[in-house]
């Protein structure tokens, strides 16, 4: 979206479900512009197009309000982003156009030519929320990955139990059901077996509880950093934390 130049500020006109930008550079001559999804693909998208630029700040309008979801997404993944007020980029758009006419992609050149004119600007740093997401997208990701483990040794296991094993997924309340009505153990190898796969089943129970809880959780912290990911259907938890939570 754009050859490699100087200094560039990306300004960006946020909304819930979209954001559009413009990039300017230090003689506010107009490099790209582009208008995205906040979703997870159309972040990411704005987001490639923006890294396209090696030096730039992102100015953000509205970072405490309309702008927070975004603004700490771009935080999280290692970005330097500003703060515009919405009233300062009012004033530059009536300024620079004679008028208060607000088009997404005039608010969002507004947004760029504040940002690059006012010294002063807050810039954005992660909020609690956002680390602690983090933190609970990474524990979220260990007990799948041990979930997973374990559900393989139980399938092993069942496979030396039961003629013709049983199948590869399955929940705790399938591989118990099919160890109690498996053939009873005769000697000991077969009573070590069972004694095992018990055991997995209980240590399966215990993850899939952490499971539930850390959903729960994360749930909570995805509501908090303001996102409306976990708003859109088939995004579950973890899908909704993942692109709140990523670095370079």
């Amino acid at each position: 979206m754009g050859r490699a130049v100087g200094r560039v500020v990306i300004g960006m006109d946020p909304h819930k479900r979209s954001a559009t930008i413009e990039v300017i550079d230090e003689r506010e001559q107009v490099l790209a512009l582009g208008r995205y999804g906040t979703d997870t693909d159309g972040y990411q998208s704005m987001l490639a197009a923006g890294r396209q630029f090696p030096d730039r700040v992102w100015a953000v309008e509205g970072c405490a309000g309309i702008g927070r979801h975004i603004a700490q997404r771009l935080v999280a993944d290692g970005e330097t982003v500003l703060d515009v007020p919405a009233k300062l980029s009012a004033r530059v758009r009536v300024f620079d156009t004679g008028q208060g006419r607000k088009t997404d992609p005039v608010d969002a050149h507004s947004v760029a030519v504040a940002g690059l004119r006012s010294p002063g600007l807050r810039q954005v740093h992660a909020d609690d929320a956002t680390v602690a997401l983090r933190l609970m997208v990474d524990r979220r990701a260990e007990l799948g990955s041990a979930r997973t483990e374990v559900v393989n040794r139980i399938h092993r296991m069942l496979l030396e139990i039961l003629p013709g094993g049983a199948k590869k997924f399955l929940t705790r309340g399938q591989a118990s059901y099919l160890l109690r009505t498996a053939p009873p153990p005769v000697g000991i190898v077969a009573q070590t077996r069972h004694q095992l796969a018990r055991e997995l089943i209980d240590e399966l129970t215990v993850i899939d509880a952490k499971i539930r809880a850390a959903d729960k959780q994360l749930a909570e912290l995805v509501t908090a950093t303001g996102s409306s990911l976990a708003d859109l259907n088939g995004i579950g938890p973890s899908g909704a934390a993942r692109p709140l939570r990523r670095h370079r």
